[in-house]
């Protein structure tokens, strides 16, 4: 412990360094937005941990559900955000490609001039199913009525009119579904109904916020596939004799993303002006899961950060159940952060397909348009 002291004086002189950059840069844009310009695109986002750029810090909830504390953070923002990674999410690199400021979470106290770029409305934990880890994090339908909010918000600050305009505008990016299925194997639950039921239940929760965004004006969104659940470090040493992935979680994933894509083209078809991305996690973390080295990697299965066998004891930080973990030197080498999450690396790599995705030898990772698309469109 007395390493990972030094290293987190070292990262607060940074912290202070970033946060000032950071700040100016905010500042900056809030007053070229505020001046007047009608052209920009907001972000929206919703969802779980993959998301989360720090929710459950205002919320009261466990650690299980924080990332509150080092060595989260470390490797951008010095110090703990709330985000479960080293650094930067999916959401921070798409609002920096999109020229936005770093998104903030709806919770965040603060002046509501940042909340003219978008929101993040995710928390970690969070499901489709208000039952998922009920009491300890937002759920969907909570953070759909956080956003309404913020639409209410947008009519009084613009008028109705240029409300309307921003809000159907605005991308909407969803990551939603992983915690529906890996909270019935991490709490040993057992389903009183099939899988295939659960999946439709867990879609048409998604389906209603999909509409219900539209019905506000929302038409351009951008949506994560579930990744491999079976394959991560948690749900592996659940089955501690084999070293294979979880079956069942694995199989769960895959109905959802089917049922999800033959959703979104369904709409396609059917709902006039929605367009949508869709990125698919899941192939992509297995493609680098299995050639760690042919993206950059050193550690396809092992986390950075936890203990246990590919640290997949959920104990990263200490604070949890388990005090106990080990931390990597460099999380760039390493696919996952801890044993349920990535590395600010991977999810950069991620949200380079997503925005540019599309084209060439990537085009069965986005489709039918990539996120950069979806902002280009008035």
């Amino acid at each position: 412990m007395e390493k990972i002291t030094r290293r987190t004086i070292s990262f607060f002189i940074f912290f202070l360094f970033s946060f000032n950059i950071l700040f100016l840069a905010g500042k900056s844009s809030a007053k070229s937005f505020h001046g007047g310009d009608n052209n920009l695109t907001a972000l929206f986002i919703f969802g779980d941990s993959f998301l989360d750029a720090g929710n459950n810090n205002y919320i009261n909830t466990t650690t299980l559900d924080q990332a509150n504390f080092p060595p989260y953070g470390q490797s951008f923002f010095g110090l703990p955000t709330g985000r479960f990674s080293d650094g930067r999410l999916i959401s921070d690199f798409i609002a920096e490609y999109a020229n936005l400021p770093l998104i903030p979470p709806f919770l965040e106290p603060g002046n509501s001039q940042k909340k003219l770029y978008g929101v993040n409305f995710a928390s970690a934990g969070a499901g489709a199913l208000v039952e998922t880890f009920q009491g300890s994090v937002i759920n969907l339908r909570t953070q759909l009525d956080h956003y309404k909010k913020v639409e209410r918000l947008w009519r009084t600050k613009f008028g109705k009119e240029e409300s309307n305009k921003r809000i159907s505008r605005a991308v909407y990016l969803i990551s939603i579904g992983s915690n529906d299925y890996s909270s019935l194997f991490l709490t040993n639950q057992s389903l009183p109904i099939s899988m295939s039921q659960h999946v439709d239940i867990v879609i048409g929760n998604l389906t209603t916020l999909i509409h219900e965004i539209y019905k506000v004006g929302g038409r351009k969104f951008g949506f994560l596939n579930v990744p491999d659940l079976g394959c991560f470090p948690a749900l592996r040493i659940l089955q501690p004799k084999n070293d294979s992935c979880l079956r069942d979680a694995s199989r769960l994933a895959n109905m959802h993303n089917k049922a999800l894509s033959n959703l979104l083209f369904k709409m396609q078809k059917q709902v006039k002006g929605f367009k949508f991305s869709l990125f698919d996690m899941n192939k992509s973390l297995r493609l680098r899961m299995q050639h760690p080295f042919k993206f950059g990697f050193k550690e396809g299965e092992e986390a950075c950060c936890g203990t246990g066998k590919w640290r997949g004891v959920f104990s990263c930080g200490g604070t949890r159940i388990v005090e106990e973990y080990k931390l990597c030197k460099n999380p760039k080498n390493y696919i996952f952060w801890d044993s349920l999450h990535l590395t600010q690396s991977t999810y950069e790599q991620f949200a380079n397909l997503i925005w540019n995705g599309g084209h060439m030898s990537d085009s069965l990772v986005v489709g039918p348009y990539n996120i950069n698309k979806l902002f280009q469109i008035p």
